[in-house]
């Protein structure tokens, strides 16, 4: 921009030099943006969806919101994922949102749930191994995108890794807060209905021609993004924790504790029970014990089955 544009955004009314130099569309145009690309998806990732997991899934337009980034973004609630992306020489930032009841839900399937037992997932930010999963979610969203744009010199989709809405940081600079939309689109998966988001400078949307990519045959391929999600939740990192009972004392005795006070464990020093937790679920039952300078425990016995353990860290 040069130094007379600039001289004139500074003392021209914001929305006003927007509309004059192509960043800030009307309502019909935006429309007409959002549900092309709502048309793009509804036609392409159930496709990849069913062919990757099995599972149905559906998507709907739901609508375009204009505004500045800042208030979009802030406005979506603490119920979404979001991924900040840039895709070259189409926009170099954008946010891709997913609603977490559709991570959830999916996760619950990948893991082997039932679809008749899955009830619909209760709105709140996702853990941290859903986070982890939903890197595969985004994925396939950010791929479609990529196609649907058809950006010159076919470059993919850079994406950082997801965050919950609640994380975002709202300390956009004035000069970056520039105007935006919210492409919005329902996703349902079985009881399950959530969101799609797709915000994006206006300036980069406008001149943007949505067009279908080509459809793809389905190979014996598919399979690996199930099986990937599987080794994504064996490869998150847990907190354990290990409990140890003492023997109980008196609430005198206890009240009377002093620095370099003893407390005896309640077994035997030769065979002292561990429980050992992660997400307040018991995993296993140990025995104390002690390598060279550590302390040790050593897994006796399973609380529970591996499918169980697995969908319950994973909330």
């Amino acid at each position: 921009m040069s130094q007379q544009s600039a001289h004139k955004a500074q003392t021209m009314d914001r929305t006003l030099f927007a509309k004059l130099t192509g960043n800030l569309g009307d309502e019909a145009t935006l429309a007409k943006l959002g549900t092309a690309f709502a048309q793009v998806y509804a036609e392409f990732l159930p496709d990849i969806i069913k062919t990757e997991t099995g599972l149905d899934i559906g998507i709907a337009y739901a609508g375009c919101q204009s505004g500045l980034m800042k208030d979009l973004l802030t406005g979506l609630g603490g119920s979404h994922a979001l991924v900040n992306g840039s895709l070259r020489n189409w926009a170099p930032k954008f946010v891709l949102g997913c609603g977490a009841g559709f991570i959830m839900t999916l996760m619950e399937h990948m893991l082997g749930a039932r679809p008749e037992d899955i009830e619909p997932a209760v709105a709140r930010p996702l853990s941290v191994i859903e986070l982890d999963l939903s890197v595969m979610v985004f994925d396939k969203i950010a791929n479609v995108l990529r196609s649907a744009v058809n950006a010159p010199g076919g470059f993919e989709p850079y994406l950082d890794p997801p965050y919950n809405a609640e994380e975002i940081s709202v300390a956009i600079a004035d000069e970056a807060n520039e105007f935006a939309a919210a492409i919005s689109m329902t996703v349902s998966l079985g009881k399950s209905v959530s969101q799609l988001v797709i915000v994006v400078p206006q300036r980069d949307l406008l001149r943007t021609v949505v067009s279908a990519p080509r459809a793809k045959n389905p190979t014996a391929a598919s399979q690996a993004w199930s099986e990937q999600l599987s080794e994504q939740v064996r490869r998150s990192q847990v907190t354990l924790e290990a409990r140890v009972r003492l023997q109980s004392l008196t609430l005198d005795t206890i009240s009377k504790l002093a620095v370099g006070d003893v407390i005896p464990f309640m077994d035997n020093t030769d065979n002292v029970r561990v429980e050992v937790s992660a997400n307040s679920k018991d995993l296993y039952i140990c025995e104390f014990g002690r390598s060279g300078e550590n302390y040790t425990v050593r897994v006796k016995d399973n609380v529970n089955s591996d499918d169980e353990l697995l969908r319950h860290l994973m909330n």
